[in-house]
């Protein structure tokens, strides 16, 4: 639930970018499906100009950002800003990220497919259906139980029945299905929760934000080494809204 506000370079032009097709074949390959989900083609446009552009390449990422309605996890409020580049409120003071930094956040893992992943920050539910187009099964927690609920009933609606969820305190993590291959956190935490790297495989990855609220964080990527330790990469700069529960005392 990420509170961005990265400075980006501009798109690159028409031409440049990856994968780009004729804008004949592009509307030819669309026509259907235009008539069947008018916001395909702002899908497309939102993966090309927000995401490809900017160096973003993983081609199962690409795939899931084309695949899963965005729209359908803002507020009626914000529908038509939904493919925007920037976050949108979800209410309790919540938002949902900005479509670059979950596609960033998303390649972070390296998912080939066939993975167990843990997210802790449900939010409306759209990284969880993000990371469910690649992995196979998703664990996500919420802290704000009527958030949680909206999001469980956005994925029932939509079929992600690979998506788990439950509101508590994703800071204990969710130690009955441990151990997992990658874990997401989409609020700013001032550490790694130590029940987060202790649920993690050896050779997993976690993509979080790290440092304090109300500022701007590093987004951090750790990979659990074999001796239990946790290698680091920093990704960007970002801000998310701050931890709840347990992380924030």
């Amino acid at each position: 639930m990420a509170l961005c506000l990265i400075l980006l370079p501009a798109c690159a032009p028409a031409g440049e970018r990856s994968g780009e097709r004729s804008g004949e074949a592009q509307q030819e390959s669309r026509g259907q499906e235009d008539l069947a989900d008018p916001y395909q083609q702002q899908r497309e446009e939102m993966v090309w100009r927000q995401i490809a552009a900017r160096g973003i390449n993983d081609p199962a990422v690409l795939a899931a950002m084309r695949e899963v309605p965005r729209h359908e996890f803002v507020l009626p409020t914000y529908r038509d800003a939904a493919y925007a580049d920037h976050p949108l409120p979800i209410g309790m003071g919540q938002t949902i990220s900005q479509p670059y930094i979950v596609a960033l956040m998303t390649a972070a893992l390296h998912l080939q497919g066939g993975e167990k992943v843990l997210e802790l920050g449900t939010g409306s539910g759209y990284q969880a259906a993000v990371l469910a187009c690649i992995a196979d099964s998703v664990y996500t927690i919420e802290y704000f139980e009527e958030l949680a609920q909206t999001a469980r009933s956005i994925l029932d609606r939509l079929g992600y029945d690979q998506v788990f969820s439950r509101a508590g305190d994703g800071w204990v993590g969710w130690a009955e299905q441990a151990p997992f291959d990658a874990a997401m956190v989409t609020f700013a935490a001032p550490s790694v929760p130590p029940a987060l790297a202790e649920q993690l495989r050896t050779g997993g990855r976690i993509c979080i934000p790290i440092g304090e609220p109300q500022r701007t964080q590093k987004l951090m990527v750790f990979t659990k080494q074999a001796d239990g330790t946790l290698g680091s990469e920093f990704l960007c700069a970002v801000r998310f809204v701050p931890v709840q529960g347990a992380g924030a005392e």
